[in-house]
């Protein structure tokens, strides 16, 4: 029994001895971790990695016969997120949350600025027409009729939409007394 132990201890050290020398000639330095090795050499992460290795090797000796087999094998075995990954993932969504609610605020904002400019240029235009001193041209004096009609009717929205919103909190101050 116990040259049997012996024998395959013996049979593993070789491989060991092995795999240190080719991590010298790959990397040119000696590896230093062992007691990390023996720690995590049965960890999903590292025993996934040799076993796709392995998989690999084997589907090349013996043709392309079985290449959906491993990739579905590889889906299967897929190892759990990291804890920075999972910590990202968790974060993601308020972040875009956060992201699509500023873009709202800044496109309501880039809209009402639209409409103030285009009041400014409707004004500015009026006041030109009002201050200018020759008779006014047909297309002119219409336009200026268009502009105060546009402007009156945009004040008078403004004042009902006021009108409105006081009503509702009156109405509603009522119902609390």
């Amino acid at each position: 029994m116990i040259n049997d132990l012996v024998y395959k201890l013996c049979g593993s050290y070789d491989v060991f001895k092995r795999a240190h020398e080719i991590y010298y000639n790959n990397y040119k330095k000696n590896f230093t971790l062992e007691h990390a090795w023996v720690e995590l050499r049965n960890d999903q992460k590292w025993s996934d990695l040799s076993t796709a290795k392995n998989e690999g090797n084997s589907r090349k000796r013996k043709g392309d016969e079985g290449e959906d087999s491993a990739t579905s094998q590889a889906t299967q075995n897929k190892r759990p997120p990291g804890v920075n990954a999972a910590k990202a993932s968790g974060k993601k969504p308020m972040v875009q949350e956060n992201a699509v609610n500023e873009f709202e605020k800044m496109w309501s904002i880039r809209q009402h600025d639209l409409v103030v400019k285009e009041r400014l240029s409707k004004m500015s235009l009026l006041e030109g027409l009002i201050a200018k001193q020759e008779p006014l041209a047909e297309d002119e004096a219409s336009l200026k009729k268009k502009l105060i009609s546009d402007l009156m009717s945009r004040q008078c929205a403004i004042v009902e939409h006021w009108r409105s919103i006081t009503e509702s909190l009156r109405s509603s101050c009522l119902l609390v007394l």
